[in-house]
C-alpha cells in the first residue's frame, strides 16, 4: 500500500518538475513567456518569476530523488527475495558422482612395494643403443 502510494506520488512530482522545467526561461527565452500569456511574470514580477521556478524545480529534484531512494525499502517483506535466491531454494540439491579411481597405465598396481633406489620404478632407456655405463668409484 505504502508502496503505491511512493509510485503515485514519484509519478506526480516527475511531471510537474517536467513542467517547472519547460516554464523556466533559458538562453532562448523557454515557456515561460508563453504560459498563460505572459501572467506568471505579471503576477510574481518580472525577476520573481524565474527565481520562483528555478527554487522549484530543485525542491522538485530534490523530492524526486528522495523518494527514488525511499521507495524500494516499502516493498513488501514477502517480495523481497530476488529471483536467484527462490530458484536456489527450489532446485533440488545433489551430491555429485564418484567417478571410480582406475591406475594410470604404467603405474604400478596398488600394493606394489616401491624400488628401494628411491626412483620411480622406470628405468631410463640408453643413449647409443648399448648398455648405460657403469658408474664411476671413487
Amino acid at each position: 500500500m505504502l508502496f503505491t502510494l511512493l509510485v503515485v506520488l514519484i509519478l506526480v512530482v516527475a511531471v510537474l518538475l517536467a513542467l517547472v522545467v519547460l516554464l523556466q526561461s533559458g538562453q532562448g527565452g523557454g515557456l515561460a513567456g508563453i504560459a498563460s500569456g505572459g501572467q506568471a511574470q505579471q503576477i510574481l514580477g518580472a525577476r520573481q518569476a524565474p527565481d520562483f521556478l528555478e527554487k522549484a524545480s530543485w525542491v522538485l529534484g530534490g523530492g524526486l530523488i528522495f523518494l527514488c531512494f525511499i521507495a524500494p525499502f516499502t516493498i513488501s517483506g514477502e517480495r523481497q527475495r530476488s529471483v536467484l535466491q527462490e530458484n536456489a531454494a527450489d532446485a533440488p540439491i545433489e551430491a555429485p558422482a564418484l567417478i571410480p579411481s582406475t591406475p594410470a597405465e604404467g603405474a604400478p598396481a596398488e600394493g606394489t612395494p616401491a624400488p628401494a633406489d628411491g626412483s620411480d620404478g622406470a628405468a631410463a632407456p640408453a643413449v647409443g643403443g648399448g648398455e648405460a655405463p657403469a658408474p664411476a668409484t671413487e
